[in-house]
């Protein structure tokens, strides 16, 4: 990794940690950050560990009960906010990395404390009556990242690319939610809106019986039509990014939206089996990027 200069050794160990981070859990985000210029590219190592280890603090501390996994949360993001008024937490991994990124950046606050509220939100709610509500979540757990990888990407008109960088965000999270929709069962969680399992006949019940109906098909294909469409509403905003930071996002862009087609060639049994990019594939598009950055010099 190429760490930001003058850094001492804990904080290049910080950003190291996020890297690996980033590389165990995001392959295919991890894959298009390969594209980045190395200056920036740590900082969006940093953002996604922040955002990984306050979501493995929701989702993967076992034996913990809600309300030690709630503590957690409030302690970790504690201690964030301490950071940013210069009190800076001892011995945590990933705090001294973004703490810089939001630094050096000037990355808005109130986004952070948007996404640690979905996060938290995820120790009580359990599923959404509506899309409006979902949305309301995704505020924070998505369309924020989009906007703060706004900053660290780079734009000549930052307030034109702020709609386009929130919808990519929700366009990646609902996609997560379609291709996940069993892992979450697991989790105790369904994040399709109650109104659209009652639109298509479809129950909880239904889906954790792990059987793709014909109902069932139906209901996720409707959803793949509604994250294709924050998908085409994202679009534009590839071409305000800073030219060096376009071969990433249409990498991503394109390797996400590849899972809703690999939901879509497996007959849409998402609770059967989880849809994957064949590692040609994602070469494949990371190449193609190469060759496009190549040409343009």
């Amino acid at each position: 990794m190429i760490a930001p200069t003058g850094t001492e050794p804990a904080l290049a160990e910080s950003y190291a940690h996020c890297r690996r981070l980033h590389r165990r859990h995001g392959r295919t985000y991890y894959l298009a950050t390969r594209l980045l210029p190395g200056a920036i590219r740590p900082h969006v190592h940093a953002l996604y560990g922040f955002a990984r280890y306050a979501d493995d603090i929701v989702d993967t501390r076992p034996g913990d009960t809600p309300e030690e996994r709630a503590e957690a949360l409030r302690a970790w993001s504690d201690g964030f906010l301490a950071g940013l008024r210069g009190d800076m937490p001892s011995g945590d991994p990933i705090l001294p990395a973004i703490l810089d990124t939001v630094t050096r950046f000037r990355l808005p606050v109130g986004e952070f404390e948007a996404f640690l509220a979905s996060m938290a939100a995820d120790l009580t709610v359990t599923a959404y009556d509506t899309y409006e509500d979902l949305l309301a979540y995704m505020a924070g757990s998505a369309a924020a990242i989009g906007s703060l990888m706004l900053p660290i990407l780079g734009s000549a008109d930052r307030d034109a690319a702020e709609g386009p960088a929130r919808e990519l965000g929700n366009a990646f999270q609902l996609t997560n939610f379609i291709r996940d929709v069993g892992e979450d069962l697991d989790r105790g969680r369904v994040y399709l809106p109650r109104a659209d399992l009652d639109a298509f006949g479809v129950t909880v019940a239904d889906l954790r019986a792990r059987r793709t109906t014909a109902a069932i098909r139906a209901l996720v294909e409707f959803e793949i039509e509604r994250a294709e469409a924050h998908y085409r509403a994202a679009a534009p905003g590839v071409a305000m990014l800073d030219v060096g930071s376009r071969p990433c996002v249409r990498a991503a862009y394109t390797l996400y939206r590849d899972i809703l087609t690999a939901v879509r060639r497996g007959g849409h049994r998402v609770l059967e089996q989880r849809a994957t990019v064949p590692a040609s594939r994602r070469l494949g598009v990371a190449l193609r990027e190469i060759g496009r950055a190549c040409a343009r010099r």
